[in-house]
Order: C-alpha cells, then structure tokens, then sequence
C-alpha cells in the first residue's frame, strides 16, 4: 500500500527519511563511479536542433518526429511555451518551436500551430524576437541580415587591453560570438519550403535612442560597420574569418563540443561548415557525433521523444552527491564514496592553459570543469565544491588527493578578481560596456563575480584552514558589502535569494563570522520570514526580473535544503528548522525521493534556466544528515 505524505510523516523519522534518500542516491551512480542528472532546460534547444541539422542536410524523419512530439508536449493552453515550468510565456521561445514544428510537418491551420500563431502576433510577433531568434530565421531567409546587428569578424584582432575585445566577453558569450562573426559575415540563406508571414506584425522598429546615450550610440556603431561590411577590407577580412577559425578550432573539447555547451557548439558547426569544412572533417564530424550524447530519449504514450540537454553536469553533480552522502554519515572510506573520488581525481585539469590565462598568465593550472570534457574552462564554483568533497574522503592514496586538492586550492584563489571576489571561469571578466551592444538581448555576456561562486570559494579556504589569509580575508568582506538590504545575497548560478543565502551564510560562518554576528542575524531572519505555510521554501525564478517574487514561490526540496543549511550553520534549532525538516519528511516519495518539477537552476538570470534532476536528492541528504547528524561540517 502507498502511503500518504501525512501518513507516511506520522510514522517516518528524519532519519528514516535520510537513510530512505541515502539509498535511492545510492542506486543512481555510474558504475564508473559518477553521477549525473539530467539537465533540463526548454525547447529551443530542440528546435535548434532540428534547424542546425536541417541547414547542414543531415535531418532525419525519425528524429524529427520524436523531436516534435517532445516539443509539443510542452505547448501550454495559451499556445505558448515557456523557458521554465510554470513560468510566463516567452516570445522567442513560442517563435522558435512553431518554426520546428512547421519544419516537422505541422500545418499552420492545426489548432495548436493557430493558438502559438495567436500568441506571437499578440506580442508583437518576429518583429519582437530576440537577436539569436532572428539569426535563426535568416540563415534560412526568413529575416534580412540586413535587420540584424553587425558582427564583424575583425572583432579577433582586438588586443586583450582594448574594450570590446573577446577576452571582454564571458567564456560561453565568447565562445558564440567569435563562431558568430563568420557566419553574419557570410550571410547564408537556405530557403525552406514554408514562410512565416502568419507570425509577421508589420510593426515598425523602435526609434532609434539618443546619440548620447551607449544604445544610441552602439546603434550608431552598427550603422557603420554595415557599411564597413558592404566594403570591407578584403584581404583583413579574408584573414579575419581565418584566425577566427582556427580560435574556433583550438577550443574544440575532446567530446566534439565547445566549452560542453549548446550556443557555441552550434554556431562553431555552423562557422566551420560555411567556411567549406566538410561534414566528414575530423572536427565537424566530432561535433555532430558529440551532439548524440547529450540526446535524451523516452517513451511517452504520444510515442518515444527525444530533447537535447544544453549541457551536462556529471563534475557538480557528483561532487555534491558525495558531500551528500558524507554528510549523512556514509563513512569516508565507503566505496560508493571511493568510486566517486577515483573518478573525480580523474577529471582534474591540468597542463590545458584556456582562456582564463590571457588575464591570469602566472597562475598554474588545475581544477575542476562542469562536463565531462571541458579541459579549456575549469570554473572555480566546481572546483570549490569538488575540494570540499575530496578533502573528506579517506583515500587510500591520501597524497595523490592532497596533491590534487592543493593544485585545486591554488588555481581557485589565483583566480580572485580584484574586488576580492570569484567569477566563474574567468577573473575580472567585469566590463559592463560589451552588455551595451545591440547584440546583447539575451542573457548574461560578462561574468562579474557573483555571492554564491564566492561563497563556495571562502567556504573551500575556510576547510582548508586559510581563513586567516589575505585573500579569504578580502572574500569574506566581499560577500559583506553584497549583502541586500533584506539581509539576503543575490543567486547567480540558483534561484535565487534562497540560493545566494543558503550558500553564503555557511562560508561566512566558517570563515570566521560569528553567528551572532549582525549580518548572519538579517540574513536568519529573511530565511524565517521567507518560510512557506507548508514548512518549506520556494522562490519563483520570475524573482529576477520582478522583485516582488524575491523569496516567494512554492516550496520545493532544494530549495528548503538551501534555506536548512543556512540556518543550521547558524546554529538555528528552532521550531523555523523543525517545521523545514518536517517538509522533507512529509514531501518524500516511497522510493526515496523527492518530486520537482520546478526549475530552480540558473544559466543566465532573466533569460535561461535549468532543472537540475538530482538537486531534489543531494541537497536535502545534506540538511537532513547534517541534521540528524547534529553538526555543519
């Protein structure tokens, strides 16, 4: 018999619950030693999908089809589709599947193809559409280059000193930008046998903003290279494209990918195959064969559907399993914890000098990246959390660990941007003036340091007994000066103030914070009042935009672990952590776990999200084993 969540709570303990959730997390690893959640994000990712195997002549009927049904599986009642689960309708997103769809055999006349066709024309239709939307649309002539800002490739021999350079651009905006200039030089056009005037308005284009202001003026800008591009410099061109190229081409990942990413791995296909690679060359092959791997495919009653994961994150999501499993009492020595840390010290980078070098050429190399194979960008957030999860495991080749954890820990702080806090994937990777661009309509393009990054960092050097050093030091008065007025911290990489607070009060307190300590008591008290009827917390990723969603939302299992760890590092015990405690023991399913829909993962604030499958399982082990446990280790 199934029980109900108030019957099963009746009879089931916290630490019942933890050893039931032990067990399922348990189950879930790779007999190579790893974990690994799905990624989850929208359907524009399929739909490029389909768009890019489409221009390259390698689309096939079957994956169309299951692609398609994956697609509108997703369609909500309005005709629209989301970028999250419950999130408002998205323009771009609705413009993007009603192309695949269409590109699938859909006729515009179905109900479902009228009701989208309804929705984009009532939101202003393509004319409205985000930049990467309508370059979509013109590499197949359904929107003039003409209409699209100028991305010249020449943007490659900028110094690294100069504004505007690529180095200027985050990992994963630079990765897509430079591929970008070649393929908005070339302007392609490969008509398909259908238009999209039903999705047209026929509204004119915003006026342009004044000269003084920097959308004026970058609009003006664009004018120019326009023209520059009717009559460029052929031979500066021609050289252009070719050392874009082969940047393209050096950053390559063994897996065929680009950064492990979905933007830069399309338009480097892209870029290179419009340059005359052939799809049989070594480095276009790879690509297209690395794609396979991030397909999930799954039978549904409409029949198998097929979606692509715009990454995958086996690095993070193992290493906070680990965490997990430590903190719920698994001994060090366990061999689920050794197959994980075997496998972890397998994926550590060294000997690759990527991109963060050009600003941090002294710093030697090491640390942990997100994929399976990302050796040009390790990222510090990573790297943290792979530390804290190494350094607790009795290896039996203990110097080998600290050898890696010690390459770790000094990649990670030679990686201090000069405010004294952490980016990501690159230090002062901080000016704002390439976010003015005409360009730049979607998403985040630098890469600032951000409280939850710099949490994790202050945390790792606390553990490693440099709390006392002056660049943990400078972290920790960092995350001080970013605290909200609330008494919460903003979350970069998580949604959101439940996240940027869950992460930093923990690293405060053990880098040295006092609990009682002003600071750590607002940020108490937000959690408190943020707390949901129902025990839990929850906080709706439309947060980012509007702030009358800071720290509101249904609760989920994550995201009450988040607010859980805080509190107990804060030495709350309360009825506050009683009735959240409570939460995940009414809320768990009979196998173990925890259901989650919701998304509460961050790829760029405002604009793209992630489900992060195993996020239900290894947060709430560690509140709850840290709980149970009685200790914030």
């Amino acid at each position: 018999m199934t029980l109900t969540a108030p019957e099963r709570s009746a009879t089931r303990t916290p630490r019942d619950t933890l050893d039931a959730a032990v067990a399922f997390l348990r189950a879930g690893r790779h007999p190579d030693g790893w974990w690994q959640g799905e990624l989850e994000t929208n359907v524009t990712m399929d739909a490029e999908d389909l768009l890019l195997r489409e221009f390259l002549g390698i689309r096939t009927d079957d994956e169309t089809a299951e692609a398609a049904r994956w697609i509108r599986s997703r369609q909500r009642a309005d005709g629209s589709w989301a970028t999250f689960q419950d999130g408002p309708a998205d323009l771009s997103t609705t413009i993007e599947a009603w192309v695949a769809l269409r590109l699938a055999g859909d006729s515009p006349d179905a109900e479902h193809m009228l009701r989208a066709q309804k929705f984009v024309v009532s939101q202003g239709g393509l004319e409205r559409s985000r930049v990467f939307t309508r370059i979509w649309l013109a590499l197949f002539g359904l929107w003039s280059w003409d209409e699209l800002p100028d991305m010249p490739p020449e943007l490659i021999f900028l110094p690294k000193w100069f504004p505007l350079n690529v180095y200027d651009w985050a990992c994963w905006a630079r990765q897509t930008v430079v591929p970008l200039t070649v393929v908005a030089t070339l302007r392609p056009c490969r008509p398909l046998p259908f238009g999209v005037d039903e999705l047209r308005t026929g509204v004119a284009a915003p006026p342009p903003a004044k000269p003084w202001t920097w959308a004026g003026a970058f609009q003006r800008l664009d004018r120019v290279l326009h023209a520059y591009s009717r009559r460029p410099l052929r031979g500066l061109r021609r050289l252009a494209m070719r050392r874009a190229a082969e940047w393209v081409l050096a950053r390559q990942e063994a897996d065929g990918s680009w950064g492990g990413i979905q933007p830069p791995w399309v338009y480097s296909l892209l870029c290179l195959h419009l340059l005359g690679y052939p799809l049989d060359h070594p480095a276009v092959a790879a690509g297209i064969r690395g794609l396979d791997r991030f397909l999930i495919r799954e039978e549904t009653p409409d029949g198998v559907v097929r979606r692509l994961e715009a990454c995958q994150s086996p690095v993070w999501d193992t290493c906070l399993a680990v965490t997990a499993l430590l903190d719920a009492g698994v001994p060090a020595d366990d061999p689920d914890v050794l197959a994980a840390a075997d496998w972890m010290l397998g994926e550590e980078v060294t000997g690759v000098r990527g991109d963060w070098a050009v600003r941090r050429p002294d710093v030697p190399t090491g640390g942990w990246a997100f994929e399976f194979d990302n050796d040009g960008y390790p990222d510090t957030d990573d790297t943290a959390e792979v530390v804290l999860a190494l350094r607790r495991v009795a290896h039996p080749a203990p110097d080998r660990v600290r050898a890696a954890v010690d390459r770790g820990v000094a990649w990670t702080v030679g990686m201090q941007s000069r405010d004294g806090g952490w980016g990501a994937f690159d230090a002062d990777n901080t000016r704002v003036l390439v976010t003015k661009l005409p360009f730049c309509d979607f998403g985040a393009v630098i890469d600032p340091p951000s409280a939850d990054v710099t949490a994790h960092v202050v945390e790792m050097m606390a553990a490693e007994g440099l709390a006392g050093t002056p660049e943990c030091r400078r972290g920790v008065d960092w995350l001080l000066a970013a605290q909200e007025r609330d008494g919460s911290w903003f979350g970069r990489w998580g949604a959101n103030h439940v996240y940027g607070t869950g992460g930093v009060v923990p690293a405060l307190i053990a880098g040295g914070i006092d609990p009682d300590a002003p600071p750590i008591r607002r940020a108490v008290a937000w959690l408190e009042r943020h707390q949901n009827d129902d025990g839990g917390w929850g906080e709706d990723l439309r947060s980012y935009e509007d702030p009358s969603w800071i720290g509101r939302g249904a609760s989920t299992a994550s995201q009450t672990a988040w607010a859980l760890l805080a509190l107990l590092a804060a030495g709350e015990d309360g009825d506050v952590v009683e009735r959240g405690v409570q939460y995940l023991v009414d809320t768990q399913l009979p196998d173990g776990s925890w259901e989650e829909t919701l998304y509460t993962g961050t790829g760029f604030p405002g604009a793209f999200y992630i489900r992060y499958h195993l996020y239900r399982m290894v947060f709430p082990i560690s509140a709850l084993g840290r709980y149970v446990n009685g200790h914030t280790s």
